[in-house]
């Protein structure tokens, strides 16, 4: 046990040398040790420290131990008490663990199993503690007020949240890219009374269609080439809690007809196996395309569609959320601060007329990368400018930056083409940074290893010397 964690505990035993068996013991295991001879002295110290643990013999010259287990249970009901005696059987026992103790131990005992008890106590209190803060810091995080936005479209949203969280209905969301769908899918998850359960994610988009099916409902054992073992789909790893179903339109009709009987049914059946599986799940679903367009042109099915949009949660692009953009802006910028440990820097009024005026097509995900890349660009000044946004956000009129490729009546040679205009674009950024590789990686937003292996491989040795 270390000194960051040493717990600490009371011993409340008469015999002298008993007591300093135990206070040797419990000390060599790492607690920090008070000791009391008789109940008076036991209660003074009770009063006036909250210990970890209580060691209490039954019998003592003026008390008796259950009235001192009783008074620290009653002042501190988190401490882990242990009853020793050298008298007594059954019933005494019985009577100490239902009054609260941990355990009852008859002299002589085993110091190291007094150790063990009391330190496997103490830890387990630790672990529930620190897990119950854990999950009051998320739930702090997923507060509907600590969604960022003032505008009413983000009003409205937050109005049907409140209303939708506390409930086991379907949800869908729908928005535009970048826009914060699984911001909002936690959010409810963890404003429901579902939160204490597991939040699981799947995005279809990401996952191959050959594997679709086997992530979302599992496979057993020689389901197919390489299923070696058995393996838990999404549906039963969010058993009682909530499966978020993200780009759910990628969906293939097949995955489709089987992601529809599981919901009509709330059974599942793994791959490679018959038998129905029964699971409690909410579902939350998100799409950035308009599934009733989908429906009526036959790529997403019909009955799915009402089986999903039970209640719909639409979400307004950041176009739509002028008011918004101020305190975003800032949020990300001190975001990126904390995250890169560099000072705190602030959004001057010029630049906040270059954010208002554009249209953010990648929504909250691009303007949070926009700051993030002014924050990397602002180098030691503490005001962000014009000049350290990104040239897409300064210059929006320009919708690229090269000129377009003439082609020639004989064609042309594509690998060659561009493998020049990688050399180019590498090239000009080292220029712009005066040769530092880490910066012009950044303007490229690419790693720092892979822009150094593009240009030894684009450029003779002799300028690619190390910067």
């Amino acid at each position: 046990m270390s000194e960051r964690t040493q717990a600490s505990v009371l011993v409340v035993e008469d015999e002298p040398d008993l007591q300093q068996l135990l206070l040797e013991s419990l000390e060599a295991d790492g607690f920090a040790v008070a000791q009391s001879f008789d109940g008076a002295d036991a209660r003074d110290r009770i009063r006036g420290f909250a210990y970890d643990a209580l060691v209490v013999d039954l019998r003592l010259p003026d008390a008796n131990g259950m009235d001192i287990l009783d008074e620290a249970l009653t002042r501190y009901p988190e401490i882990k008490a242990v009853v020793i005696t050298g008298v007594g059987g059954v019933a005494e026992a019985v009577t100490a663990v239902r009054r609260g103790a941990i355990d009852v131990m008859i002299k002589p005992f085993q110091l190291a199993q007094l150790s063990r008890t009391l330190r496997a106590a103490v830890e387990q209190r630790t672990l529930r503690q620190e897990n119950a803060a854990l999950r009051a810091k998320l739930h702090d995080r997923f507060r509907f007020e600590n969604i960022i936005g003032r505008s009413p479209a983000m009003k409205d949203v937050f109005s049907t949240l409140e209303l939708v969280s506390p409930m086991n209905s379907t949800v869908l969301i729908v928005g535009e890219t970048g826009t914060g769908k699984e911001l909002i899918a936690r959010t409810i998850h963890h404003n429901s009374p579902r939160s204490e359960q597991p939040f699981v994610a799947f995005n279809a988009a990401a996952i191959p269609e050959g594997l679709a099916e086997t992530e979302l409902f599992g496979h057993v054992k020689g389901a197919f080439t390489g299923a070696v073992a058995a393996r838990s789909g999404r549906f039963e790893l969010a058993h009682r809690g909530t499966l978020f179903i993200d780009e759910v339109a990628s969906m293939s009709l097949a995955l489709q007809s089987k992601l529809l009987r599981a919901l009509q049914e709330r059974q599942l059946q793994r791959v490679g196996e018959s038998k129905n599986v029964s699971f409690d799940v909410r579902i939350i679903a998100a799409t950035n395309v308009d599934l009733r367009k989908m429906v009526k042109e036959g790529t997403f099915r019909e009955d799915l569609y009402y089986r999903l949009n039970v209640i719909p949660v639409r979400l307004p692009p950041l176009r739509q959320r002028a008011d918004d953009l101020p305190l975003l802006s800032q949020h990300f910028v001190q975001k990126a601060c904390e995250s890169n440990r560099v000072p705190s820097r602030v959004l001057g009024q010029e630049v906040m007329r270059v954010l208002m005026a554009h249209d953010w097509p990648g929504n909250i995900r691009q303007l949070e990368n926009a700051m993030e890349f002014a924050v990397a660009m602002s180098a030691h000044t503490t005001e962000i400018t014009p000049a350290m946004l990104p040239e897409d956000i300064r210059h929006p009129d320009r919708t690229g930056v090269l000129q377009p490729v003439l082609i020639p009546d004989e064609g042309l040679n594509f690998t060659a083409v561009v493998s020049q205009l990688e050399r180019d674009l590498i090239l000009g950024c080292l220029e712009k940074t005066g040769g530092n590789k880490r910066q012009a990686a950044r303007l490229l937003q690419l790693s720092r290893t892979t822009l150094i292996d593009k240009l030894q491989r684009l450029t003779p040795p002799a300028q690619t010397s190390a910067a």
